[in-house]
Order: C-alpha cells, then sequence, then structure tokens
C-alpha cells in the first residue's frame, strides 16, 4: 500500500485538488492562477533561501520566476471573454526570450567549468 501512494503521489494529488475544486464550485482558471502564484512564492523563497545560504544569486532561480508569473498572465488575458491577443503574443515572445536565457545561463553556467576549463576554450 506505501508503494502505491508513493508511486502514484502524483495523481492521487491531483485528483484531491480536482475534487476540493469541484465540491467548493471554484472557478477553475481561478485556482490555476492561485496555484501559480504559490509556485512563484515558492521560487522567490528558494531564491531568497539560496541567496542567504550561499551568498551568490542564480540567474535560474530569477528567470524561473519570470517566467512563472508570465505563463501566470497569459492564462488571466486568455480567460477573459475579450481576449487582447497582442498582449498574449507579447508574452508569449517574452516567455520564449526568457526561455532562451535559461538555456545559455545553464550552458554557461560558471558551475559548468573546471578550473582547467575556461569559458574560451569552451567556445
Amino acid at each position: 500500500m506505501r508503494d502505491f501512494f508513493k508511486k502514484y503521489t502524483e495523481i492521487i494529488t491531483a485528483t484531491l485538488i480536482f475534487l476540493t475544486i469541484f465540491t467548493l464550485k471554484y472557478d477553475f482558471y481561478k485556482v490555476i492562477i492561485l496555484m501559480l502564484e504559490f509556485i512563484v512564492i515558492i521560487e522567490v523563497v528558494k531564491m531568497i533561501s539560496d541567496f542567504i545560504l550561499k551568498r551568490k544569486l542564480r540567474l535560474r532561480f530569477v528567470i524561473d520566476v519570470f517566467i512563472i508569473f508570465l505563463i501566470r498572465d497569459v492564462i488571466i488575458l486568455s480567460t477573459h471573454k475579450v481576449k487582447e491577443y497582442n498582449d498574449i503574443l507579447f508574452l508569449l515572445f517574452v516567455i520564449f526570450v526568457f526561455f532562451i536565457f535559461i538555456i545559455f545561463a545553464i550552458r554557461y553556467s560558471p558551475t559548468q567549468f573546471t578550473n582547467s576549463k575556461s569559458l574560451k576554450e569552451r567556445i
């Protein structure tokens, strides 16, 4: 039984959240927006605690916060009855640019280099 819960934790959690939304009659898009805001808060706390412990700010955490926040805005804009397509497209473009930044931040991260390899040798 313990293995069952361990194996299907995500499905059980999603089912409980769905049943809660259904029984309390919340609007689904509002719940999704609140969940994304919660994830943004988690990422900000993770970023701050990492900064306090390691005395450095990771670019990836900052970009993750912005991406999640922008996805939240896209969902909000797309659920309006009168959709502002230009704003949605602009936010999607910005999200795409942030994904490019994450790829570069991971690819050229200082933690990826050893003392024997320099950035010039890697490029």
